[in-house]
């Protein structure tokens, strides 16, 4: 099972949504970064569930353990263990259901490849998995930190609702993390509809990563681009990537995409920034730009067809407690895996030449 990312900078998750624990081992931090449990807490305080009425009302305080690697609030290049425990795990929930494939979630897919499958919330393929990558990339954060770089996220459009405006420090503001304050209570009302109806939303969460040096990216396989790809794709529930303008670059004809250069104090720059931020799979110094399709939420309180362990076809009603848009959550995730991404080829653009 893939449950490891990254090159130089490696991380492995482990944990299921409903065992006693989860958790995350990082592996090729260099000695000597600042770190400890507060640093890391912050991030994760972000992705906790029960933060609002907008989110699932299971009550996780997600608390970070760091258990190895760190002494006297610095990494000492050994492995970096961390650990949460599951407090508010309610799996009676899951037991009418054991035998049947929930609509949209990964329990029929598990069950032919592995022949076995957890049922409680999924598992592994629950979106809790992520409580580790969000861990992971508060230490890829303070990596990146010592380089300038700053990585955030915020969520673009819900449903059919999009920005118009863009307020950085409204982002965490509001129950959404959308920048545009009048969009925000749009999507809130829309997210509260759907919870009423007992149905979901879903959304696109745009990346950014600022002051990001020229030169990261490992062509040819291990584009920039590529690794952001499959870092996006890996997260729960999103089904689509955009680097820069993404699809709506088909509209254009070449010389209207291409992002002339100019000199700015010594330093290369670009006009515009159609391209995301790279060329040729390689970081051009420009702001880097993704954009992720977030799913509407699988669980859903609404009866649905589907069929049993034994093929026989029957009806399923998915109770629990879910998140009626994952997107507010996903942004703390999505920050994560672009800074996973960075750090590690940050890190090995050390060793790219002498």
């Amino acid at each position: 099972m893939g449950s490891t990312f990254g090159t130089l900078f490696r991380i492995t998750t482990w944990g299921e949504s409903h065992g006693p624990a989860l958790g995350v081992v990082i592996d090729g931090c260099p000695a000597g970064l600042e770190l400890s449990e507060s640093v890391i807490q912050r991030d994760l305080d972000r992705r906790r569930v029960g933060q609002s009425k907008v989110t699932s009302p299971r009550k996780e305080t997600d608390r970070v353990t760091i258990l190895s690697g760190v002494f006297e609030g610095r990494t000492t290049g050994a492995p970096i263990s961390l650990i949460t425990y599951n407090a508010d795990a309610d799996s009676s929930k899951y037991d009418a259901i054991r035998d049947l494939f929930r609509p949209g979630h990964a329990d029929y897919t598990y069950w032919t490849k592995y022949g076995i499958r957890d049922h409680r919330g999924g598992g592994r393929s629950s979106a809790r998995e992520t409580w580790g990558r969000v861990a992971a990339g508060a230490i890829a954060r303070a990596i990146l930190a010592t380089a300038g770089v700053d990585v955030y996220a915020f969520v673009r459009q819900l449903s059919t609702i999009e920005m118009e405006t863009f307020d950085r420090a409204e982002i965490d503001q509001n129950l959404v993390r959308c920048p545009d304050p009048v969009a925000a209570q749009r999507m809130v009302d829309a997210i509260m509809a759907a919870k009423e109806d007992k149905d979901s939303i879903g959304g696109i969460v745009e990346i950014h990563a600022d002051n990001v040096p020229p030169g990261l990216g490992e062509p040819t396989m291990d584009k920039l681009d590529g690794l952001i790809g499959h870092a996006m794709l890996s997260i729960p529930a999103v089904k689509g990537v955009e680097i820069g303008m993404g699809f709506d670059a088909v509209t254009l004809r070449g010389k209207q995409h291409n992002d002339g250069f100019y000199m700015d104090n010594g330093r290369v720059r670009t006009i515009s920034n159609n391209a995301g931020g790279m060329l040729g799979g390689i970081s051009d110094g420009e702001q880097i730009v993704a954009r992720i399709a977030v799913k509407p939420t699988s669980s859903v309180s609404q009866e649905q067809r589907t069929v049993d362990l034994d093929g026989n076809e029957r009806t399923v009603l998915v109770e629990g407690r879910h998140d009626p848009s994952i997107c507010p959550r996903a942004v703390p995730v999505a920050e994560a895996m672009m800074a996973l991404v960075l750090a590690d080829l940050y890190l090995l653009n050390r060793a790219a030449r002498i």
